[in-house]
């Protein structure tokens, strides 16, 4: 039996209102999308359109970085010792080359067809890490005609390797005055650490030594950049279909122009006379502290660290028995032998030990009292005063005075003219040298045996041998102070002058004066003077030939002194020149 009240299974009323409503609501959100997206794209397309064009253009255009041209270095008479040449160098950009298996692949393929070295690939890798992705760096340069030519035949299987062209450092009088000037060579991974990448972006070369080394904020300059228009493959074009862009070029500023108190032609006549020998030349001018002349020999090519050295160049320049690669002038510490005899003379005055005209008998030899040792001269002079004593350099004479001085005096009294400290010269790398003392010996030495100052020690300090060493720096700048009593004397220096770039005005520099040594009388000074116009113009003077026809009064003082190394016994031969200007000058016999 079926019953009369049957229940509905379905409400479709309900279904239909609720499936309506639903619909609405979608439409509405649907239409509401729609809304939003063609709001965006009326936004991007119309209204910035300008904008985006531009920026997607953008991809196609490249900054590069212009390196400044650096700045030149002159004499004082105007001669260019370094200069720019155009030049053609290997160039890459990581960005466009790869990852760093595509990068390691490249440069194997520069050593394959033989314009790399092996030996240079592991520092090639390292430098271009070190720079942004983006940045070309230089992986060869100063390129000849037939590595040109090579790498144009290959250039089709490198991507983001090209060949720039480029101003390279060039040095027209090669190895003259090398050591003063120094040298430029490519970047490294320490120079790096050092400088802005930024502001070196496209530069290959930096100062390493000398003037170039001391002065490469005011050589270096400040580098523009210029906008390229690039294809696909990275490489510049004029246009891209229809369109050419506005590119913009902002002009680097040229490095300033040095101009050293150096003259060429007086340093090309140090050079000659050191020609074949080991030995420095310095000359000075006293009032200003320009270096006239700063002659180390042997001496080398800059030109070669601009191209870059192979590792067996450079090994012949490191292993060379005469050291080429040494500063002398700077850094070659050497006893200064009988040179230091004017300055005792002086001492002796100041505190009373001998008068000038009190004679001393030089019978050849002098010993210390209780002591039967002789310290021996070179001849025997007779009776001589303070004045002959200098003219004839008189060893026995200056025993004497360094027995009756002391050696804490003579400290105190040299060290007032700077004796075992740094001239203070504007390049790097300037060896203080040393004079030694008492408290010296007890710093050095750890052992109490071996802190004993003997009486020994102070005979040979006072005619210049034992713990003291000098450089020829140094010395020409000690003959300044002797040659202007103490007074006007100015701080060593190469750069007098400089020429800001663009300017054809040459601006000085002032001198740096130093404090006046007030340390003796006029009448005291006299006898130091005289004594050194007998060196060179008096009978019986050491350097008497020297002087012979001179058309202007000078004066000097010479000294030899022995330095024996492990298997090396060399006779220094010193001369010192104290007016009108102040030189020093060693030769190193072999």
């Amino acid at each position: 039996m079926v019953s009369s009240r049957q229940g509905r299974i379905k409400n479709y009323f309900a279904e239909n209102r609720l499936f309506a409503v639903r619909s609405i609501v979608a439409g509405l959100l649907a239409g509401i999308m729609l809304l939003l997206v063609g709001s965006r794209l009326f936004y991007l397309q119309v209204l910035r359109h300008d904008y985006y064009s531009n920026l997607s253009q953008g991809n196609r255009i490249r900054t590069e970085p212009i390196p400044p041209s650096r700045g030149l270095i002159l004499d004082r008479n105007g001669v260019v010792l370094a200069d720019n040449l155009p030049a053609f160098q290997i160039e890459l950009v990581r960005e466009q080359v790869g990852d760093t298996k595509s990068l390691d692949a490249t440069l194997g393929m520069l050593v394959g067809i033989g314009l790399l070295r092996p030996e240079e690939v592991s520092n090639i890798r390292r430098t271009v890490l070190l720079h942004k992705v983006y940045e070309s760096v230089p992986i060869k340069l100063q390129l000849n005609e037939e590595e040109m030519a090579l790498f144009a035949i290959h250039r089709y299987q490198f991507s983001g390797v090209d060949i720039r062209t480029r101003l390279a450092r060039h040095y027209p009088l090669g190895e003259s005055a090398v050591h003063a000037i120094g040298y430029v060579s490519a970047i490294n991974e320490q120079d790096l650490k050092q400088i802005d990448s930024d502001e070196y972006a496209g530069t290959s070369l930096i100062g390493k030594l000398g003037v170039e080394a001391a002065y490469e904020h005011q050589l270096h300059g400040k580098r523009g950049s210029r906008e390229i228009l690039v294809n696909a493959a990275g490489r510049p074009v004029d246009k891209q279909g229809d369109f050419t862009p506005h590119l913009n070029v902002r002009p680097p500023t040229a490095g300033d122009d040095l101009v050293l108190g150096l003259d060429i032609r007086v340093q090309k006549v140090a050079e000659t006379a050191l020609a074949g020998k080991r030995g420095a030349v310095v000359a000075l001018d006293p009032k200003t502290g320009d270096v006239i002349a700063l002659a180390s020999m042997p001496g080398f090519d800059p030109n070669g660290f601009v191209r870059g050295l192979s590792v067996a160049e450079y090994t012949v320049l490191r292993d060379n028995i005469d050291i080429p690669l040494l500063n002398r002038a700077l850094r070659g510490a050497y006893p200064p032998g009988s040179t230091v005899k004017p300055l005792y003379a002086l001492a002796a005055q100041k505190y009373g030990i001998l008068s000038p005209l009190q004679t001393q008998f030089c019978g050849g030899y002098f010993t210390l009292p209780g002591s039967s040792h002789q310290y021996r001269d070179d001849k025997k002079h007779g009776f001589l005063n303070m004045r002959q004593a200098i003219a004839q350099s008189c060893d026995v004479y200056f025993y004497r005075v360094a027995e009756r001085l002391g050696i804490d005096r003579m400290a105190e009294f040299m060290k007032a003219f700077g004796y075992g400290e740094l001239t203070g010269i504007d390049i790097p790398g300037e060896k203080a040298g040393l004079y030694a003392s008492p408290e010296w010996k007890r710093r050095a030495f750890k052992r109490q045996a071996e802190q004993v100052w003997f009486a020994g020690e102070t005979i040979s300090m006072g005619i210049g041998q034992g713990a003291i060493t000098v450089t020829p720096l140094q010395q020409a700048h000690f003959a300044a102070e002797i040659g202007e009593r103490g007074q006007i004397v100015a701080t060593p220096r190469l750069v007098s002058a400089i020429r800001t770039a663009g300017s054809n005005t040459i601006v000085p520099r002032s001198p740096r004066l130093e404090t006046p040594i007030d340390i003796a009388t006029s009448e005291q000074w006299d006898v130091v003077s005289d004594g050194m116009v007998g060196v060179v113009s008096g009978p019986g003077g050491t350097a008497y030939a020297s002087g012979v026809g001179a058309k202007y009064k000078f004066a000097g003082k010479t000294g030899t002194a022995q330095k024996i190394k492990v298997t090396l016994s060399q006779a220094l031969h010193v001369v010192v020149v104290a007016f009108p200007l102040a030189h020093a000058g060693w030769g190193e016999s072999r």
